[in-house]
């Protein structure tokens, strides 16, 4: 078996986990900042929920319905918010989208995105890609109290 197997199994396995288990799931008492997302051509819908204190991400969390990706992505995405600055938030939304539109290669954000960058095959599958990123554009709303709800359309 070549490494590239092994790695590709290690990450489908990683975002089973997270879709099976997601981490974070379930409204956030004390949260400051929260937005609504859908996505409607698989119907997703999820609101993140975030704590900032001091400029820095406290605590993050999610509600929804969605599909396996966006609910992964959800589940990674509060787990690596969690003790960021707004700013470090900023940067790791960019290298995230930047990754999934394929506009930087995986070696390129891999270190700074950790776990996430399990979600990158996702860009082998454009209709994917808005599932993965809605729980992104939805806390990057939430982070810019913004009122109205995102969509992927």
């Amino acid at each position: 078996m070549s490494l590239d197997i092994d790695i590709t199994e290690l990450y489908q396995e990683l975002i089973l986990d997270h879709s099976k288990r997601p981490r974070n799931r379930g409204e956030l008492p004390g949260s400051n900042h929260q937005a609504d997302g859908h996505n409607p051509l698989c119907g997703d819908r999820i609101t993140v929920f975030l704590k900032i204190e001091g400029g820095r991400v406290v605590d993050a969390a999610f509600v929804g319905e969605a599909c396996a990706i966006c609910t992964a992505s959800a589940s990674m995405m509060t787990e690596k918010l969690k003790g960021l600055t707004v700013q470090q938030v900023e940067t790791v939304f960019g290298d995230f989208h930047d990754l999934l539109t394929g506009h930087v290669a995986v070696a390129d954000v891999a270190q700074r995105l950790g776990k996430l960058a399990a979600l990158s095959g996702v860009q082998r599958f454009p209709i994917r890609v808005k599932c993965a990123t809605l729980p992104w554009h939805t806390m990057k709303a939430a982070l810019d109290d913004r009122a109205e709800p995102v969509s992927t359309e």
